[in-house]
């Protein structure tokens, strides 16, 4: 049951990665993240989980990955950093659900030496179960890099590490003083590493969540590349918006400011705003017709009290005045058109003000529609079911975050 799972969660991500039609542009962009993910779906398709280990230098990582694979593979030393790159290695559990594990090993994020620092972080957050290594309280930084992990919605178990320098006594205090600093609604577990304590309590994890964990970290790579897809998309797509708002603010302009006739003003104004919200349907890939065009429209003039006034009452009132000027023209030998030239600007810098506003409105509409247009991966997520409150509460953390950091609508013209 669990391996038919997989396999429908590895095609269905397969075909939404099949249905995402990229520029070459966008392929050089984020040549990065589509690899990063495509490894991830081999993974996911193999059934292989990652574990990766992170912590500041010298707590003892490689030793610690050595010791559960009761080989010498991981390059250890008296000095600390001796860990300078990634490095990987298979590992077999008892019992593995799995067909595979993958242990990675990581510099200290506090060691300077290291070229690219954001490339091993990313590869470490890339991974589908985080041990994250101390060898006492934790300290300022290690906070932060754990809060960051969390906000990615990322498994973490806390491993501490060389408890042969502390008294029992001390030991509590530390294990009390850590779970102080961690989020309460999480339940992180604080393992220590004694002789089989770590090995057996991984094991069982993995036995566990393995396949759960190796899932949702797919899916979530999937979601991350599509909501930077979908940015970068959204802030070209901005300025080709904000160009063609600025050319039907101008067309307007000039229509409402040389015509004095209020019928003809109006209507013409109607269809060229109609127009702008069907070209922005276009721009943010909404196909409309002409009907949801119109109502769009409507519903933006009935709602915006501002747009109604500007575009129907006051050019009203304006194109009458301009009407009398030019029928009296005739008996005040051209002087009652002296007025004609102001009324004309100030309608014609109504009518850019109010179609920037219009423009602006139809198009954080026309993308609130077009979101369900789209493939999200994120869905996947939410029809999944977790009986787990533990896993379930990483998943909120993580669209609670998701949700904060991607407000598309402030990058909308």
């Amino acid at each position: 049951m669990k391996q038919m799972k997989i396999n429908k969660n590895y095609f269905l991500l397969k075909n939404w990665w099949e249905t995402i039609d990229l520029t070459n542009y966008e392929k050089s962009f984020f040549n990065r993240e589509i690899i990063s993910f495509n490894q991830q779906l081999i993974r996911l398709k193999e059934q292989k989980i990652r574990i990766g280990v992170y912590g500041k230098s010298g707590v003892g990582k490689s030793s610690v990955l050595n010791s559960l694979l009761k080989k010498d593979i991981f390059k250890t030393g008296i000095i600390n950093g001796t860990t300078r790159e990634i490095q990987s290695q298979g590992w077999t559990v008892k019992d593995q659900t799995l067909n595979s594990l993958e242990l990675l090993d990581s510099p200290g994020f506090d060691f300077c030496d290291i070229k690219f620092p954001d490339k091993i972080y990313s590869c470490i957050n890339h991974s589908d179960l985080i041990l994250f290594l101390v060898s006492g309280d934790l300290n300022r930084n290690e906070l932060s890099e754990i809060r960051s992990f969390i906000k990615d919605g990322k498994k973490i178990i806390v491993i501490l590490n060389k408890i042969d320098l502390f008294n029992k006594n001390e030991l509590k205090e530390i294990i009390e003083n850590i779970k102080s600093k961690l989020p309460k609604d999480l339940n992180i577990p604080i393992i220590i590493n004694h002789e089989n304590n770590l090995k057996n309590y991984i094991t069982k994890t993995i036995n566990q969540y393995g396949e759960i964990l190796l899932t949702l970290n797919s899916i979530q790579l999937a979601d991350k590349l599509f909501l930077r897809i979908k940015e970068q998309r959204l802030k070209r797509r901005q300025k080709l918006a904000q160009s063609t708002i600025g050319k039907f603010s101008t067309i307007k302009a000039s229509a409402v400011a040389l015509n004095p006739f209020i019928l003809v003003d109006v209507a013409g104004s109607f269809a060229l705003d109609t127009a702008l919200i069907s070209e922005l349907s276009k721009i943010y890939g909404l196909k409309l017709k002409g009907e949801s065009t119109r109502k769009i429209f409507k519903n933006i003039s009935i709602n915006n009290l501002f747009l109604g006034v500007t575009q129907v009452g006051v050019n009203t009132s304006f194109n009458l005045i301009k009407k009398v000027v030019l029928l009296t023209a005739p008996f005040t030998n051209g002087l009652s058109l002296l007025p004609y030239g102001p009324i004309a600007i100030i309608q014609a810098a109504i009518a850019i003000h109010s179609t920037k506003i219009l423009g602006k409105l139809a198009a954080k509409e026309i993308f609130i529609r077009s979101k369900a247009s789209f493939i999200d991966p994120s869905t996947m997520i939410q029809n999944m079911t977790f009986s787990d409150p533990e896993i379930f509460n990483h998943i909120n953390i993580y669209f609670t975050n998701r949700n904060l950091n991607n407000n598309f609508v402030s990058i909308l013209p």
